[in-house]
């Protein structure tokens, strides 16, 4: 265990400082990310002004709220890209220095992305939960959320960042096939913020629909973790959406590793 820590450590810990060696470009992209969500925020906010019920898709105006900038917070920790990464390799062939090194590839990229994570949540991430925490209080008189459903939303964020690097790392394995997935990231990005319920909360769709998003890996990645926060899971629904966390965890590691020995059988290296 301590030779697996020092061997990928370095890399969590050399990602954390690159990001913070460009802050100006990770500011700019804060801004705009929080830009957006300001924008659902109006845009929720003017839907629930024009409504007749109090509740929407299970949730009141002020729950809502917090969705909205939990949802914000919860996707910076856990949607964090590798298959940029792993695109890029495979346009340098630089990805085949990492069949003769001592390493994991894979690891290698979660080692990274968890020094990503750990950058974004101290910027911005904690400052956008602790101000939400003090409107919810102050403003919207709704009690701070419980030691309990904290920590459970914490294990399932951690559940939904190895769900999502392990989805994004197939997905990365396209470039094998295609060299360039740009395109393709652009459009996966859209798609997820759907099926995520990072723009739509999934209770607002036919129960039919619902059920089925549920069960999908997207679900895990941002819903499932805010709903866990507002406290929106009873005790057994909780723990059986977090062992369904658990079980695309193995499931997309089992489908990483499987892809990983097909790619690298068919690839080939020209040069010295």
């Amino acid at each position: 265990m301590k030779k697996f820590i020092r061997t990928y450590l370095p890399f969590a810990s050399n990602e954390l400082k690159r990001n913070m060696a460009y802050k100006g470009a990770f500011y700019l992209f804060t801004l705009c990310s929080l830009f957006g969500s300001f924008i659902q925020y109006y845009l929720w906010m003017a839907i629930y002004g024009s409504a007749q019920g109090a509740k929407l898709g299970s949730l009141t105006r002020e729950e809502m709220v917090v969705y909205v900038f939990m949802s914000y917070v919860t996707s910076s920790l856990t949607m964090i890209s590798v298959s940029r990464e792993l695109g890029k390799d495979v346009v340098k062939g630089s990805v085949v220095m990492n069949l003769i090194k001592p390493i994991d590839y894979r690891l290698s990229l979660i080692a990274k992305g968890l020094g990503t994570m750990v950058y974004h949540f101290m910027m911005p991430g904690i400052f956008v939960w602790a101000g939400l925490e003090f409107y919810k209080w102050y403003a919207l008189g709704l009690p701070v959320v419980n030691i309990g459903n904290l920590l459970l939303y914490v294990v399932s964020v951690i559940f939904s960042f190895f769900i999502y690097v392990l989805f994004d790392f197939c997905f990365g394995m396209i470039a094998f096939f295609t060299t360039y997935i740009f395109g393709m990231q652009m459009a996966k990005d859209a798609l997820l913020s759907f099926l995520t319920g990072q723009l739509i909360p999934l209770s607002f769709f036919p129960e039919i629909v619902e059920r089925l998003f549920e069960f999908l890996p997207f679900s895990s990645m941002v819903y499932t973790p805010v709903m866990i926060y507002l406290g929106k899971y009873g005790i057994s629904e909780l723990w059986f959406v977090l062992g369904r966390q658990l079980v695309w965890v193995v499931l997309l590691y089992l489908l990483g590793s499987l892809l990983w020995k097909q790619v690298t059988r068919r690839m080939i290296v020209l040069g010295g």
